[in-house]
């Protein structure tokens, strides 16, 4: 049904060659984004989708620029011009409620080794920073203490004002990749396969400096870390270039719980083709995290796989759920899921329960629990007796989403006014829900007839 509101779909690849990946009809009941507005304000690739509020939603990318849109009708609000180079990271940074002023900022970093700070409501560029030495590529907002962070080479603390309060010294030329906030006043940073613990100091009665001290260094991963997110408040959970998930204790940064047998490259599983989920190294990288109560949410290659937080296993996957990597995912209401991949797609699942037959013997491992490979009857008794009122799920394909015809990097859900993508073709697609949409057309056309006198209500 998408396909041929967009012009002309487009099957997915690799079907010629009988690929594994799941697909579904043109007829996609459970599917509610059947109309779409195709927004035109970039000439690059666009990277990031950030939501500013319940209407407005910015974007950025490689050109440089900032747009700033309305969410409801696609209309473009403002566009921030001011970098020379591609941006690298955006954030928002509301105001406090304290403040009487309630502009609502954005922060931009981009590839020049600048930082700028703009006024969303206006579109005026509050103010620049230039000092840097290497390209800043996260930011994060520590909205309690009014201050925000860049990772670059270094790491280093601002206020609101641009102040620079505090910094590290020279901590890798790969740069800092990611950036959490986890409590007592730390942040953990991802650099390259290295987790760093620092700790901010915050003036007091004694000393009015600021202070950033590095308190741990936590080197459980074999490869670089992609991926690092908070999940609740016990726990934050890491993803690495080679397939790891490393779950954490939040308060005092032990390994909770690791899966690393997402993909498993032993030999003697070559034979059996259900396994084998990638044919490249980087087909097993986990790109993006995404959570609720219970479970996390993995992107891992060109699958997705769902990992239950109390019973620490995988639940549920779909091991090709697209044609190429996954870069993005969000959880949504009624247990569903979206994902959107470098092969142009953006795919909504759900999440549910299936039946398990109670005599099945049910064997350890990952790949066991799917039943592949040799089964260890000694081993998989304890097991059984944990899983046996367990109930796994799957991952079902309800709609499917055509409209970009390149990579999409992500994409923002907005209840009320749909799902935002962008994409490496330079567009932003808004996915519209046709039911609510119709019935919003018909509540304004009754509206203007009752405005024009052409409608009457009878007594």
């Amino acid at each position: 049904m998408l396909r041929w509101l967009i012009g002309g779909g487009r099957e997915p690849q690799g079907l010629a060659e009988k690929s594994p990946l799941q697909t579904i009809g043109e007829e996609q009941t459970q599917n509610p984004y059947t109309e779409l507005l195709v927004l035109k304000a970039h000439h690059d690739i666009v990277r990031f989708l950030v939501q500013l509020d319940e209407y407005r939603f910015a974007s950025a990318g490689d050109d440089g620029i900032v747009v700033v849109w309305n969410a409801q009708t696609g209309e473009k609000l403002l566009e921030l011009n001011g970098h020379t180079q591609k941006i690298t990271a955006i954030i928002t940074f509301p105001s406090l409620e304290v403040c009487e002023e309630k502009n609502q900022l954005i922060l931009t970093a981009s590839a020049d080794r600048t930082v700028i700070v703009w006024d969303c409501d206006t579109g005026r560029q509050v103010q620049k920073v230039s000092c840097f030495q290497s390209t800043v590529k996260c930011l994060i907002v520590l909205q309690r203490l009014d201050i925000w962070l860049s990772g670059g080479n270094d790491l280093c603390v601002w206020n609101r004002k641009l102040d620079l309060l505090c910094k590290t010294s020279h901590l890798s030329d790969t740069g800092i990749s990611a950036l959490i906030e986890i409590p007592k006043n730390c942040v953990v940073a991802a650099i390259g396969k290295e987790l760093i613990i620092f700790r901010l100091v915050t003036p007091t009665g004694e000393s009015l400096e600021w202070d950033i001290l590095e308190i741990k260094r936590l080197l459980d991963h074999q490869d670089n870390i992609l991926s690092l997110v908070n999940v609740n408040d016990l726990s934050f959970v890491t993803g690495s270039h080679v397939g790891e998930m490393i779950i954490w204790n939040i308060l005092d940064w032990t390994v909770q719980a690791r899966e690393c047998n997402f993909w498993d490259p032993s030999p003697q599983l070559d034979t059996q083709q259900e396994i084998k989920l990638c044919q490249k190294p980087n087909d097993i990288s986990i790109h993006h995290f995404t959570w609720d109560e219970e479970n996390v949410f993995a992107a891992v290659g060109r699958g997705l796989y769902v990992y239950n937080l109390q019973m620490k296993r995988v639940i549920a996957c779909q091991k090709t759920a697209h044609d190429s990597s996954v870069l993005h995912i969000a959880k949504l209401p009624n247990r569903q899921l979206i994902s959107c991949s470098e092969d142009g797609s953006v795919r909504i699942w759900e999440l549910r329960e299936k039946q398990q037959l109670a005599a099945e013997p049910v064997p350890t491992g990952f790949f066991n629990m799917w039943g592949f490979g040799r089964v260890n009857k000694q081993a998989s008794q304890p097991v059984k007796k944990q899983q046996e009122n367990a109930t796994p799920c799957s991952l079902e394909l309800i709609g499917d989403l055509i409209g970009h015809s390149s990579s999409v990097e992500m994409f923002l859900y907005f209840e009320d006014h749909g799902l935002v993508t962008c994409s490496a073709d330079h567009l932003i697609i808004l996915w519209k829900n046709g039911e609510r949409e119709s019935g919003l057309r018909s509540l304004k056309l009754f509206q203007k007839l009752e405005e024009n006198g052409i409608l009457v209500h009878e007594p």
